[in-house]
């Protein structure tokens, strides 16, 4: 039974598993094991799956509905102090940039006025100073917070164990809010994957309503994109939680309206108000709209296609020559953006300033180190503005504005914004995946909205009796980029409605969404599949392969043996097994008096480690016990098989055993799941993944067809009401083919209703091929 392993040798959190070994003994024929990864991912399943051995059963007798409450009670303590958290990081966050970038700018510009390359030279060192403290911090202490973090959350969520990523070294370097280490004892009950993923979503959501102040986005963000499954009562926890940081974020921004941080002002937040823009919009205009959505999926196809060649040649080349490199990298490419930002406004001549309006507060040119449009950059006169540095010297937050701001018609030449979206659409390629936590969002936005107010000049020029507002095709362009990026729709529609302010244009965003999307899908999957495809995350997708079609469960086992455990074994053979292979589920088998072989449940390795830790269970005598005796009741709780947050739970390594201690048995019925679920060998293989996808199953157990059925479950049979006089309840609990069943089985025998429920599916007088 024994199945060689070996580890890479570069990183010892990824191990490269065997497949399933081929076993000569202990095998239980005809039962396969479908689990949610394959072992040569070298990641690991989360249990999702409640485990209902009779550890679990007897806790969950024991508390009463005081418990339950208390239980629900804490979930949304949590869910408060998720939101809470996360929008003042948020908040801290914003306030932190818009401070440094004030600084930044006001610091260079002043140094302008007496010397060009001494500006230019303080603006690159700044940027290469921030620059490298962040890589440094990925590099040396937080690995996992590179990037923006969503490949890994959405695997995660998944149901994929990624290490490192609920570290509290990660909230450090990421600067945002996951999860820290919970240890006490009123936290107990809160330590399954189950509940950590409830946790992760919420959290999720809160980033998305903090970082856009789009509450309901987030929401739909947590759904559409990262979450493979959904849950009522989860629901209303997120939307409480994203609640929650939209009224932190709001009660922030009107404390710093007043001037108390710094720099921060009207600036701040990624919330571009353009409600005073296009009232409405003619029929004509809905083809360079939908031009802007076809531009989309291009634009976006591409991108997703040149950030894998670059991500893969950085990571077969570059990276593999350690940290120093990943930081000269990141270094190299703040200087030649400095290099860039500084060079190119050089090359456009500076422009008169516009008539001001009265009603508008745009000032030209802008005060230096503030907020606004109209940058003077190097101009000769004092009512002059470079249109090209007014996007560069800003925040993207502040230069995505600007593309958005309305009654601002020719600020910007069809010149300057080609230039800039040719530049920056290479520089974007080339940053994302550098060792930096920075994700692809904004970025994307301001990507496309350079692009859609370059369209809007053209049709500003061409339908010159409309009223037509460059900012509104930014917008556009914005929202066709990510959908032709992300592929995202719904959630996407609801963010850049609520970033915007302006509820009329939510039919054009469907519009180009729609479009983006579709073009974008004929060339290749979405930026955060692909990159969670290069970074070895197996993720389940929504659809199944359509070649599963023509499989059945029996195809997916394979030829190989199943790797089974008695129900009483030799604590040497647990040895043995757990350190001869990686499997994380062992089926638990038992025999009846006639000899026939019955699968009593599921045994997690895990579990299993925590018994040979404890030795408390351990026996003399190879006989099997009764669990609910009183002479043998369970000594453990069933927060003892709990996997801690940081995703290295114990090892058989770990475990020192004596001569003695080898030689005794362990009964295993009372610690494994005695109802894992079962598929037919001959399902189709794309139902099995349907269904494995959608509970966050970890293991399935593909069994025989079975010879017979105890009984038929429908949906009466679930109706089960409360004990009252109500006669339309009595009337439809005597049609429920319940009331039989409950008569047969008050005829059955203890022995009967004591069986496993797969006895009866296990129970064959032949064995498949």
């Amino acid at each position: 039974m024994l199945s060689n392993h070996f580890q890479n040798g570069m990183d010892t959190a990824r191990l490269v598993w065997s497949r399933l070994p081929h076993s000569e003994e202990g095998e239980l024929d005809g039962v396969g094991l479908l689990s949610a990864v394959n072992n040569r991912n070298g990641v690991e399943s989360l249990d999702y799956e409640v485990i209902e051995n009779y550890a679990y059963r007897e806790e969950q007798a024991q508390r009463g509905k005081l418990y339950v409450g208390y239980n629900v009670a804490v979930k949304w303590f949590f869910a408060l102090l998720i939101g809470i958290g996360t929008g003042l990081a948020a908040v801290f966050i914003n306030i932190s940039v818009e401070n440094f970038a004030g600084w930044k700018f006001a610091l260079t510009f002043n140094i302008i006025q007496k010397s060009y390359l001494a500006g230019c030279l303080i603006y690159i060192l700044i940027n290469l100073a921030l620059v490298f403290s962040s890589v440094y911090i990925i590099t040396q202490f937080a690995p996992a917070a590179a990037g923006s973090g969503i490949p890994e959350i959405k695997g995660y969520l998944n149901g994929i164990d990624i290490p490192g990523i609920l570290l509290f070294r990660t909230l450090i370097g990421k600067g945002g809010s996951t999860k820290y280490h919970l240890s006490s004892r009123w936290l107990q009950g809160f330590k399954s994957d189950r509940d950590r993923r409830d946790l992760v979503t919420c959290g999720c959501a809160a980033g998305v309503a903090a970082a856009f102040r789009a509450p309901v986005g987030g929401v739909l963000f947590a759904l559409e994109e990262v979450t493979s499954w959904w849950r009522s009562q989860l629901m209303w926890r997120v939307f409480f939680t994203s609640a929650i940081v939209a009224v932190v974020v709001r009660a922030a921004m009107g404390w710093c309206k007043s001037g108390n941080c710094g720099h921060f002002g009207s600036g701040g937040f990624i919330i571009w108000d353009i409600s005073d823009g296009q009232e409405d919009y003619s029929f004509k205009e809905l083809l360079p709209m939908a031009v802007i959505g076809v531009i989309g999926g291009l634009l976006g196809a591409l991108f997703n296609q040149l950030t894998i060649y670059v991500t893969r040649w950085r990571r077969n080349y570059l990276h593999k020559k350690g940290n120093r490199v990943k930081v000269y990298e990141a270094c190299l490419i703040s200087v030649i953006t400095s290099v860039i930002s500084f060079g190119l406004p050089l090359l456009r001549k500076c422009s008169p300033c516009p008539d001001s309006d009265p009603d508008s507060e745009i000032e030209c040119p802008r005060v230096p180190g503030m907020y606004g449009n109209y940058v003077n950059f190097y101009c000769s006169k004092d009512k002059e503005y470079n249109d090209l540095a007014t996007i560069f010297f800003n925040t993207q937050d502040d230069a995505i504005r600007n593309l958005f701001s309305a009654r601002t018609i020719h600020e910007f030449s069809a010149q300057s914004l080609l230039t800039f979206l040719v530049m920056f659409y290479a520089l974007a390629v080339v940053t994302f995946g550098t060792a930096v936590p920075a994700g692809q969002f904004v970025p994307g936005i301001m990507i496309g909205s350079t692009y859609g107010r370059l369209v809007g000049i053209f049709t500003v020029n061409h339908y010159k009796k409309l009223n037509i507002e460059e900012g509104t095709y930014a917008l556009l362009g914005a929202a066709s980029f990510l959908g032709g990026s992300m592929r995202m729709t719904v959630s996407l529609c609801v963010i850049m409605v609520e970033i915007t302010n302006n509820l009329k244009l939510l039919p054009l965003i469907m519009l180009v969404l729609l479009i983006s999307k579709a073009v974008g899908d004929a060339f290749n999957e979405g930026l955060y599949e692909e990159q969670a495809r290069l970074r070895g995350i197996p993720l389940l997708e929504s659809r199944p392969k359509y070649k599963m079609r023509k499989m059945t469960a029996r195809d997916a086992c394979g030829n190989q043996k199943v790797l089974s455990l008695p129900r009483v074994v030799k604590v040497a053979d647990v040895v043995s097994i757990l350190r001869s292979n990686k499997h994380n589920g062992f089926p638990v088998i038992d025999h009846t008096r006639n000899g026939e072989t019955l699968v009593i449940g599921l045994m997690l390795r895990s579990h299993l480690l925590v018994l040979l830790q404890s030795k408390i269970d351990f026996q003399h005598s190879p006989l099997p016990c009764d669990p609910r005796g009183g002479s043998r009741a369970i000594r453990h709780n069933f927060s003892e098989f709990a996997k801690p947050v940081s995703s290295k739970g114990i090892s058989i390594n770990d475990i020192h055993l004596s001569s003695n201690d080898l030689e005794m048995y362990i009964d295993l019925a009372p610690f494994s799941n005695p109802s894992p679920y079962v598929v037919p060998e001959d399902m189709s293989l794309t139902k099995v993944y349907n269904l494995f996808r959608q509970l966050g199953l970890r293991h399935i157990f593909v069994i025989p067809r079975a010879s017979h059925v105890i009984g038929v479950i429908t949906r009466k049979d679930l109706l089960i009401e409360e004990e009252s006089g109500d006669s339309a309840i009595l009337e439809l609990q005597s049609t429920s083919v319940r009331a039989q069943q409950h008569e047969k089985r008050m005829l059955v025998g203890n022995a009967d209703v004591e069986r496993p429920l797969l006895s009866g599916l296990l129970i064959q007088d032949h064995t498949p091929s």
